[in-house]
């Protein structure tokens, strides 16, 4: 057993380097000072006595990333993703079947060198042990008991609302609200009538029976429901449904949900075709009552529903506030979104946004974010504006749903993540764990980083991770490394969340997108958990995957790929040859119709091509086909000259295409007036031009000391932009040596950046593109990046500044230094 809690405190994960934790452990008598402490349970026992304790870490190289995974965004039946969230930036939900699985068990041997750092497959009985093997007695208590209590602590109120006004007493029904116990003694009396008078009592009397018996007492309730004599009164009741008057139905219902009455029972089913059938001759109030009371049941009522959306439409001026409030309660407690309320919604929001609680607030972002309703922008900033200054007032749970809300939304409301940022941290260690997990949610899918959040959210989940759901955990992974944060204490808060995950391994079975959500978010921060990677890229996981409602294919892809060129000595399963190749033609057919054909990679394209001799030059296309972006690839030999390598037919390649290029004044007076009207082309030394030259004279390819006149930080003329040496940050080391010491050819991958691959209002580059950066350096390239600041102000420029940039970041006598 104590070998057993060591491999689930420790699970394997894909590092750059290496280590034994049996050699830490006999080299230091003992693990590490954290790892004591977080393993002070006396049932670990002595693990330096068992071999098959040793874990190895592979790191992979020099990283961190972002990516937005298939399954929190849209799903297969939505629709299609915009071009901004381009091929990925969705995740996973919910699927049918649950299976439970064991991982790929591997040997104990020694550790591989550091070129082949992932571990050989570990035994098969010790992998059995620690993930599927039953908990003992006293575990399985424990656990229960916390899975009670989390139960207990997760699910907030969403009705809290009601208690902010009187007038919620009359569309509302509080079955906690005290009343006046009634005696057992009365209760028998009450059945024993019922058996005397064998169903032949009033409507009214068996109406005020269900009253009286509702105010048993809680353990006397229990048993009613099982009481012959209690289903001969049910039987009574739906014989006489017609008679009953309106009050007093409504009155049986409020004593079913006192009672508890299952969902299922056959007096709720005669109770809703009946309300059904007289909806039309109920007030209002009524009409909001019952509808509450049917969620009190916890009962699915379509029908009934439909007919309150369309009287609630019909009788609209009759809405008071309290009215509105609770019917968007009932929108979102159904799950639908009646579309011909949606622009009356919106105007009644405005009416009395100024008015509600903020409580009240929080329940309509909620009954919205429920309802999947759409809300318009101008809607959701105006309710944004309110909770922004009046933050500190809210209450952490209906300040969440705004949260919810303004991620659907995706709605950039900048005062109020700043004023988050002041007043959430204090309150990360008093939320519960569904709540912190919105929280950083809402951050990471909204692209805004905020430190103090993510470290108060880093800090607190270690000892509330057993509490986590699969799709907790998994949208933990995914956030920090969406927004590329490793906190202060990354080790305790990755190892308690890998640990969760292998415990919440028979739930992947039914919601396979959570396993892919995790894997890629721990991807992107250089940890690859061998055994979860294994068990996620299994035949049988990849066609639990197709159960899914959520598009996981392109995950798959990612998650394959990244393991294939940062992991070397992973000995796990892999996808297919032919999935690759499928979905690799999928994300290029999606590239070249979306992604290739922007102004700003079009236009980099055609100047480099033509500064640098021709398409043969430069190649626009996807590098990594996993990462989901594009590259301008160029390559240089060691002096500097550009090298010829893009095969593709010229002449196709020079095909005319409709770009929807904009007309811009410049573009029109060159058009018009030809070339006059622009200056000469700069003179660089040696007397070479720039490849405009006049027709007849053979142009020479520019090379990298052509930029030397450039590389001290001149200023462009007439821009306002330099583009000395402080712009070329983004500039990444070259390709290493080649065989006995000669310096390769050096190849570039020229990224055009744009605002969506970096957080919100800063310069921190997102989790997906700091992978596809690694990969990409990994393999020999050479990053340059045109970052947006600097590419986008300059497409409205002359040509000639244009490409004055384009020469310094591709010629860049740096780029030779180093990889000389």
């Amino acid at each position: 057993m104590a070998t057993v809690l060591m491999c689930r405190r420790f699970p394997r994960l894909s590092r750059v380097t290496t280590f034994s934790t049996t050699a830490k452990l006999k080299a230091e008598g003992g693990g590490s000072k954290r790892e004591q402490e977080k393993e002070g349970n006396p049932g670990t026992g002595n693990t330096r006595t068992e071999p098959t304790a040793t874990i190895q870490l592979l790191n992979p190289l020099d990283y961190r990333v972002l990516y937005n995974p298939s399954a929190y965004t849209k799903s297969r039946a939505g629709s299609p993703p915009s071009s901004d969230q381009a091929l990925g930036d969705t995740f996973t939900s919910p699927g049918t079947a649950e299976v439970q699985h064991t991982f790929r068990t591997t040997s104990p041997q020694a550790l591989p060198p550091l070129g082949d750092a992932l571990p050989k497959p570990m035994s098969k009985l010790l992998l059995k042990q620690s993930i599927s093997a039953p908990l003992s007695t006293a575990q399985a208590t424990g656990e229960a008991e916390r899975e009670r209590v989390e139960m207990h602590d997760s699910k907030e109120d969403p009705r809290v609302f009601q208690k902010g006004r009187p007038e919620y007493r009359s569309l509302s029904y509080d079955k906690c609200e005290p009343v006046e116990t009634l005696p057992v003694e009365e209760g028998d009396s009450i059945l024993q009538s019922v058996a005397v008078h064998k169903g032949g009592q009033s409507p009214g009397t068996i109406a005020e029976h269900f009253r009286r018996l509702s105010r048993l007492p809680e353990e006397q309730q229990v048993a009613l429901l099982s009481k012959p004599r209690f289903n001969a009164l049910c039987r009574c009741a739906v014989r006489n449904m017609g008679s009953f008057s309106t009050p007093d139905l409504i009155d049986i219902l409020k004593a079913s949900v006192r009672l508890v009455v299952p969902p299922g029972h056959p007096l709720l089913n005669a109770c809703e075709s009946e309300f059904c059938r007289r909806v039309w001759d109920m007030s209002l109030d009524q009409v909001l009552l019952v509808a509450d009371c049917w969620r009190c049941l916890e009962r699915s009522v379509p029908s009934y529903l439909s007919i309150l959306f369309s009287y609630a439409n019909m009788h609209w001026k009759d809405l008071t506030l309290p009215r509105f409030v609770q019917l968007v309660y009932i929108i979102g407690e159904g799950r639908r979104s009646p579309a011909d309320l949606t622009q009356k919604v919106e105007s009644m929001i405005l009416k009395y946004l100024d008015s509600f609680t903020l409580e009240e607030v929080g329940a309509i972002c909620l009954g919205l974010f429920k309802s999947l309703s759409g809300i318009s922008d101008h809607v959701m900033r105006r309710i944004a504006d309110r909770v922004s200054l009046q933050m500190e007032d809210m209450s952490t749970y209906a300040l969440v749903n705004v949260l919810k809300m303004l991620r659907y939304t995706r709605m950039d409301h900048l005062p109020l993540l700043k004023e988050l940022g002041k007043v959430i941290p204090a309150r990360i260690p008093t939320i519960n764990i569904q709540g912190i997990m919105h929280i950083t949610l809402s951050c990471s899918s909204l692209h805004y980083f905020d430190e103090g959040i993510m470290a108060a959210v880093a800090m607190s989940l270690p000892s509330k991770v057993t509490y986590c759901r699969s799709k907790d955990a998994a949208k933990f992974l995914w956030s920090f490394g969406c927004l590329d944060y490793e906190p202060p204490n990354e080790e305790e808060f990755y190892s308690s969340l890998i640990e969760q995950m292998h415990r919440k391994l028979h739930e992947f079975g039914k919601f396979p997108e959570h396993l892919l959500t995790g894997l890629l978010g721990l991807a992107f921060v250089k940890r690859y958990p061998e055994e979860l990677i294994d068990f996620a890229l299994r035949d049988e996981f990849v066609q639990k995957t197709r159960g899914s409602k959520y598009e996981l294919k392109k995950d798959l892809f990612t998650l394959s790929k990244s393991v294939e060129i940062e992991c070397p000595g992973y000995r796990g399963s892999r996808l297919p040859p032919r999935f690759h190749q499928e979905i690799t033609e999928m994300v290029l057919n999606f590239a070249e119709q979306e992604i290739y054909v922007r102004p700003e990679i079009v236009e980099a394209t055609s100047l480099l091509e033509n500064m640098l001799g021709g398409p043969e030059y430069v190649k626009s296309h996807m590098i990594l086909p996993h990462t989901r972006s594009s590259d301008l690839e160029v390559h240089l030999d060691v002096d500097g000259h550009p090298i010829p390598f893009n095969s593709r037919d010229v002449a196709a390649d020079r095909k005319l295409q409709d770009f929807g290029v904009s007309l811009t004044d410049d573009l029109m007076t060159q058009l018009i007036k030809g070339r006059s009207n622009i200056q000469p082309p700069v003179e660089v030394e040696g007397g070479a031009r720039t490849p405009g030259q006049e027709r007849g004279e053979k142009a020479r390819p520019p090379r990298a000391g052509d930029g030397a006149a450039l590389s001290a930080g001149a200023l462009l003329m007439d821009t306002g932009v330099r583009v000395g040496p402080q712009l070329g940050s983004s500039l990444e080391a070259p390709s290493s040596l080649g065989l006995a010491g000669q310096p390769r050819a050096v190849k570039l991958a020229v990224q055009v950046s744009n605002r969506n691959h970096y957080c919100y209002c800063s310069k921190r580059l997102l989790g997906l593109h700091r992978l596809k950066r690694r990969q990409l350096r990994h393999l020999g390239y050479v990053v340059v990046e045109l970052p947006f600041w600097e590419w986008f102000p300059l497409l409205k420029r002359r040509r000639l500044e244009k490409l004055s940039y384009l020469h310094y970041k591709v010629f860049n006598p740096a780029l030779l230094g180093k990889a000389g």
